[in-house]
């Protein structure tokens, strides 16, 4: 996979991450193992973490996505293998969350600790927090950077005006600035990023990796009616799509799929990396076959035809 540029973070990154969010949810330790190695020796070399998950899981308590990952980096070698991404601010629970500079200095030590690693590569606010002052947040990231534990930031979830701001006051105080967006963005979640973000993106000149990049598996496929929902854990959450767009959508995808003898997944990645702002799109795996499916993506050149069939049926 050849590398590109993340924003001005002075990091280069393959043109697929893979999401940690299922491990320690629908991916077990060993299985992650398999995916990780799997990756790597594909030319993957971008991880995509957080300190939540998976914390929504009965029995969890945040921080076993880190964790497993974290053994995996101990393997000899593995941690100069990737750039690692990982995320602070959500819930964890008994107060655990936000973007104060107290906050943050002590979560950076427990993501370092559960990682098992002295830094990480890139590091996100993982939502807007408006209880905390901006400048509060980028003085405890310009402290980490000095520190030597973060080498770049970026955030996550946060609006277009609120960027903006972020990034005024970085040039403003000479602090270190978000150098990557990672928004909700895909075939089907395509309006607010693209009216609001993306142009900002450009303009600042951010490197993007979406998440989310298949809609929560809806656009492998796998989900074609309320009774398939029962199929994942995470079916849960796609029902939003099973309406006239998301058919519609899914209907263009396997055209273009039949044609290029392709999967659906593959098109819908392709279509991501097709978009000119878009550095790289995030997306999990939970078998080896859906990861080459993935991989297989990058591959992937859409024509124009292909990209204006698409670009049509998922017209917002």
């Amino acid at each position: 996979m050849k590398r590109r540029k993340l924003g001005n973070s002075g990091l280069e990154i393959a043109p697929l991450v893979l999401g940690g969010n299922v491990f320690g949810w629908t991916v077990d330790e060993p299985t992650a193992f398999t995916l990780l190695d799997a990756f790597v020796a594909a030319g993957g070399n971008c991880i995509d973490t957080a300190d939540v998950y998976s914390h929504w899981v009965p029995g969890n308590v945040g921080g076993e996505s880190e964790t497993m990952i974290g053994k995996w980096l101990r393997r000899p070698g593995n941690r100069e293998k990737v750039v690692l991404v990982t995320k602070v601010g959500k819930d964890m629970g008994a107060g655990r969350k936000g973007l104060s500079k107290a906050y943050i200095l002590r979560a950076v030590e427990d993501s370092l600790a559960r990682l098992q690693t002295d830094r990480i590569d890139l590091y996100l606010s993982h939502e807007d927090d408006r209880q905390t002052p901006l400048e509060e947040t980028l003085e405890a990231y310009a402290q980490l950077i000095r520190q030597g534990k973060v080498r770049a930031i970026g955030a996550s979830n946060y609006d277009a005006p609120r960027l903006a701001q972020a990034l005024a006051l970085s040039r403003q105080h000479g602090w270190p600035s978000y150098n990557c967006l990672e928004p909700l963005y895909n075939l089907y979640d395509r309006e607010q990023y693209e009216t609001e973000l993306e142009p900002l993106c450009r303009t600042e000149g951010l490197g993007v990796i979406t998440y989310f990049s298949l809609a929560s598996g809806f656009l492998s496929g796998k989900y074609r009616s309320k009774a398939d929902l029962a199929k994942s854990p995470r079916g849960g959450s796609v029902g939003k799509y099973l309406n006239e767009r998301g058919e519609r959508i899914i209907q263009a995808l396997e055209q273009v799929a039949n044609t290029h003898k392709a999967g659906m997944a593959s098109v819908a990645v392709a279509w991501l990396l097709a978009r000119e702002s878009v550095t790289a799109p995030i997306a999990s795996a939970t078998s080896l076959e859906q990861l080459q499916s993935l991989i297989a993506a990058t591959e992937l050149k859409l024509g124009h035809a292909a990209m204006e069939q698409l670009d049509k049926a998922s017209a917002y």
